[in-house]
């Protein structure tokens, strides 16, 4: 039988890594909690069968107004926040990023909707405000200057998906965050794809489509039917 340091930290790596296998279901159902869904039933609203039926903060924000879409972004974050902070404190990096990716798969792939759920940014953003606070905060000014300046979340999404890895690169990370989040950021980007293909067209439509709506947080004006489906 072997004995030494060595071997019983091995064994408290290997007893660390089987509990977060075992919570990785408990995460992925954790990031299908449907926010946006639950706070727009609330309000009479069913957030997936309008506007773009996107069960997130975008298009909470814009059925609902801003009080609303920024509590389903916060509520969103807070499953990617859960996860992967439950995971830092029993296994480092490596139990927060696979509890935080589960929540993100549970959010993005959710079973109880036949795998149709949100874009991943808010959630993706939880997980990041965990790992690397400063940069994620400098990501979310990046985000809503873009948004303030083409009016498309989907604009400031994609882009700062992209510009996550890049900055987690710049900062002299390891590679291996860097893979991984790039992965996380490919998956955003992959969800707007239809998103992108619209941009194309000129087809997709803004944030916010009223200006008084954004100021007092009330849902803005109805939008016309043949356009409901061009949100982001």
């Amino acid at each position: 039988m072997r004995t030494g340091p060595g071997v019983a930290e091995n064994d408290a790596i290997m007893s660390n890594g089987e509990v977060i296998a075992l919570l990785v279901p408990l995460a992925y159902l954790l990031g299908t909690f449907p926010s946006a869904a639950i706070v727009a039933r609330r309000k009479g609203v069913d957030v997936t069968a309008e506007g773009s039926g996107n069960p997130g903060a975008s298009n909470a924000f814009r059925l609902l107004g801003w009080k609303a879409g920024a509590l389903v972004f916060f509520l969103d974050a807070l499953k990617g926040a859960a996860a992967t902070f439950a995971g830092l404190a029993i296994d480092g990096h490596r139990g927060a990023y696979v509890l935080g990716f589960a929540a993100l798969l549970g959010h993005v792939f959710p079973l109880t909707r036949h795998f149709k759920g949100g874009r991943g940014v808010a959630t993706g953003a939880g997980m990041m405000i965990v790992l690397f606070p400063l940069l994620t905060i400098a990501m979310g000014v990046l985000w809503f200057v873009l948004v303030r300046v083409t009016g498309k979340a989907s604009v400031a999404s994609v882009t700062t998906a992209i510009a996550f890895p890049i900055s987690v690169a710049l900062a002299g990370h390891p590679a291996g965050d860097v893979a991984v989040i790039s992965i996380m950021a490919g998956i955003v980007v992959l969800r707007h794809l239809s998103n992108l293909r619209r941009l194309v067209r000129g087809e997709e439509l803004g944030l916010v489509q009223d200006d008084d709506a954004l100021d007092s947080g009330a849902p803005p004006p109805p939008e016309e039917e043949g356009d409901q489906r061009a949100a982001s």
